[in-house]
């Protein structure tokens, strides 16, 4: 999956209808309403490190249910919503993202140099190299800001990506 990964946190009431969706038409009407709303606050941006980050905080793959919980929530874990040759969608709840946030809250630059090390990333498109991990690890200290957040606001969070 090569596109660039979105996260959202959303309020109560989007969380409901995307949980009440009864098919995938459904659920993306209701995340392109949140993506049109783009609200710099409550997204953050992970471009194309989402893999690399979501590979360091599971073990390594790049599946749904892969790693342990409460790390395996913060990018593709929870709830698959959606998956498509066009889009993915995944949901944490707000009791999730408060324990993904006690959780990265003890992460720095050098725990995900140390996931670089000891994890095979199995078909990784990335290089592994000093350029790849910089990159990654540029994107912890916001993924962080923005789980501590929605987290303080008791929001559910969305992660989008159009592989």
């Amino acid at each position: 999956m090569g596109g660039r990964g979105v996260l959202f946190a959303v309020e109560e009431g989007d969380g409901a209808r995307l949980l009440g969706a009864v098919d995938d038409t459904g659920v993306m009407a209701v995340v392109e309403e949140v993506e049109e709303r783009w609200e710099r606050g409550w997204l953050v941006e992970l471009d194309k490190a989402w893999d690399a980050l979501h590979r360091c905080l599971t073990d390594g793959t790049l599946t749904y249910d892969g790693g342990e919980y409460p790390l395996s929530h913060a990018i593709l874990g929870g709830y698959l919503l959606h998956e498509g040759d066009e889009y993915v969608v995944s949901y944490a709840t707000p009791d999730e993202v408060r324990a993904v946030a006690a959780a990265l809250a003890r992460l720095d630059a050098e725990w995900v140099r140390g996931r670089f090390e000891v994890l095979e990333f199995v078909e990784y498109d990335g290089t592994a190299g000093e350029d790849d991990i910089a990159y990654t690890q540029a994107f912890l200290p916001d993924l962080r800001d923005f789980y501590r957040c929605a987290a303080d606001a008791g929001r559910a969070v969305i992660f989008t990506v159009d592989p």
